[in-house]
């Protein structure tokens, strides 16, 4: 009967847990279309680590959308000028002020993340880099953030293989 109880209490704290994690993505979702002028259901998010920092892909699923692949663009390029200058005000939005890595990312100085625009094959991407291990953590907790909250809408990426997803998005 213990065995029973144990089981039914894993299960239930399973279904709970999934169920705010879907509550939770519902909720980014909706908050997305404030900040993101794609529709977030047409691309996907990746979210690769590396040992100074990362790269986050925008991908747009139907590759012939030259319009939503113009958007992805265009917002990656607005990103990588507002977090250059410590405006953080778009993942606050959508993630909330408690985002893991979002405080230590708001406190860098200018200059300790570099974050370069790369536009590629039906989207585009930044990578960030870093000396600072601090921030280095920042930035996965940060991934791994996103990851969870934009739910089937994110993968994460493998660093030795990056660029490679995009062959899978056709």
């Amino acid at each position: 009967m213990l065995l029973a109880t144990v089981v039914f209490a894993l299960v239930t704290n399973a279904d709970g847990a999934h169920s705010l994690d879907v509550q939770r993505q519902a909720q980014i979702a909706e908050r997305s279309t404030d900040v993101m002028p794609f529709s977030l259901n047409a691309t996907t998010h990746f979210f690769t680590k590396t040992r100074d920092g990362g790269v986050q892909s925008i991908l747009v699923k139907d590759v012939s959308d030259a319009r939503q692949i113009a958007l992805v663009r265009g917002h990656l390029r607005t990103i990588q000028q507002q977090f250059r200058n410590g405006d953080f005000s778009g993942p606050t939005h959508i993630h909330g002020q408690a985002m893991p890595g979002l405080v230590e990312l708001k406190a860098a100085k200018p200059g300790q993340i570099e974050i370069e625009y790369k536009d590629v094959h039906a989207g585009a991407e930044l990578t960030y880099r870093s000396a600072d291990k601090k921030l280095v953590n920042a930035l996965h907790e940060w991934f791994d953030a996103q990851l969870s909250d934009h739910g089937p809408n994110a993968r994460e990426g493998d660093e030795h293989h990056h660029g490679a997803h995009n062959m899978t998005m056709q």
